[in-house]
């Protein structure tokens, strides 16, 4: 055994004690893992400037959905109230003829109706306008559950269920049914 390998002295994992290296070494290994060191903290800095980076990115858009979800809301109560309005200004002719009807107290029965037609006319045009739209059936139109609301079945020369006769119109407003 030479003089090298007496001073070396494992330790207890087996690996080489810290006697088993020579200052310059042992110099040498310690500027190695200050450096791996400095190396490491500086990626740790840039981990968490980034870190930050994101956490502020993704809080500045959840607040921006937060303002899209308000703002929405918001547009989606002033088009119905714009929308109720606007329904409500096209009836005001109609009421307006139904008041100037009334007060003409001397007014013949041909007056009267011919007064009535225009202002159900009036209403009509203003529904329309508001896409109100009348479900008619013509008779023998076949029957359909989703716009006709069936009263009774009848005994009848026609196909059967199809429309016999129509006792109250229905309507509809944006394909959906207000009264079958």
């Amino acid at each position: 055994m030479n003089e090298n390998d007496a001073k070396i002295e494992p330790t207890l994992d087996g690996a080489p004690g810290p006697d088993a290296f020579s200052p310059e070494e042992r110099e040498a290994a310690a500027a190695a893992n200050e450096a791996d060191l400095g190396s490491a903290m500086a990626e740790l800095e840039g981990l968490r400037t980034k870190n930050a980076e994101l956490t502020e990115q993704f809080l500045r858009a959840q607040a921006e959905m937060q303002n899209v979800r308000r703002r929405t809301d918001e547009e989606m109560s002033k088009a119905r109230k714009f929308a109720i309005e606007s329904f409500a200004e096209s009836l005001l002719p109609v009421t307006d003829s139904l008041e100037a009807g009334l007060a003409h107290k001397d007014a013949t029965p041909e007056q009267i109706r011919e007064g009535a037609e225009a202002t159900l006319r009036q209403l009509k045009s203003a529904l329309e306008r508001n896409k109100v739209l009348e479900i008619n059936p013509a008779v023998g139109t076949k029957f359909d559950p989703h716009q006709h609301q069936a009263i009774s079945m009848v005994p009848a020369q026609q196909e059967p269920n199809t429309v016999v006769s129509v006792l109250q119109k229905g309507y509809s407003i944006a394909e959906r049914v207000l009264r079958p």
